[in-house]
């Protein structure tokens, strides 16, 4: 057992299956009180792990450039579109995909980027090993097992405070990524911990295995965020989405 008063603490709120557009307002919300709690230098953390899942949704990160008949083919699956601030070209959400938004303080941990990602990848690396499989790195961002992809990455930081993160596929439909060239690689495949193992590894039975390896890989503790907290974000961001759907 890990002393909480020699580790980092950082709260989840597993939110379950959940727009990609209202995780994005909670992650923004979330960051927003890293920064606001910097500029006025308070003693304040918030540091935070949501775990989601996504209705189908297609993203494009910052460096997107895909023409306009392409979105429209994508939406005629039935799934959404987002181009967002992340890094990253495109990929896919859907149910049965665990993702993890870590809205986090760098400075609490490590102030560099590239140990960030590192230590996302081997978060999912540590926990494939448990489960049997052969997880690695490749010159590709994410995780893969031999050459298909089990886990993309695509983060933002803003003054060390991170928001995007990692997307691992559990028992997902893999069928959505047969319209994409996952991440803009067009000669590698996708995979799944449900494929890898012959197991149905559902979210729910993958989060705590999740969570135990981001503890070893980030030197913390978890625990579940406070309710009133997480009331309190959820009414700004509801009530923002009520503005924006009747101005």
């Amino acid at each position: 057992m890990l002393n909480k008063n020699l580790v980092k603490m950082v709260k989840v709120w597993k939110l379950g299956l959940i727009s990609y557009d209202t995780a994005l307002k909670i992650q923004v919300a979330l960051a927003r009180k890293h920064l606001d709690a910097m500029a006025k230098s308070l003693d304040a953390d918030y540091d935070t792990l949501l775990l989601v899942e996504h209705k189908p949704v297609y993203t494009v990160g910052i460096r997107n450039d895909m023409p306009y008949n392409e979105i429209s083919r994508l939406k005629s699956t039935g799934a959404e579109f987002r181009q967002t601030n992340r890094g990253g070209l495109i990929t896919f959400h859907g149910p049965g995909q665990l993702v993890a938004y870590p809205i986090i303080n760098l400075k609490h941990f490590k102030t560099s980027v590239k140990w960030y990602v590192n230590s996302l990848e081997e978060t999912v690396i540590k926990m494939c090993d448990e489960m049997g499989i052969k997880g690695s790195r490749s010159p590709h961002t994410g995780v893969w097992v031999e050459d298909n992809k089990i886990a993309a990455i695509g983060i933002h930081a803003s003054r060390y405070v991170t928001t995007h993160g990692i997307a691992l596929n559990c028992d997902n439909d893999l069928s959505w990524f047969d319209h994409i060239d996952p991440c803009g690689i067009p000669d590698k495949g996708v995979t799944s911990l449900s494929q890898e193992t012959g197991k149905n590894c559902t979210t729910e039975k993958m989060a705590p295995i999740f969570l135990r390896n981001f503890e070893k890989v980030f030197q913390c503790q978890t625990e579940d965020l406070d309710a009133k907290v997480q009331e309190e974000i959820l009414n700004g961001v509801y009530s923002k989405l009520l503005v924006t759907s009747t101005s």
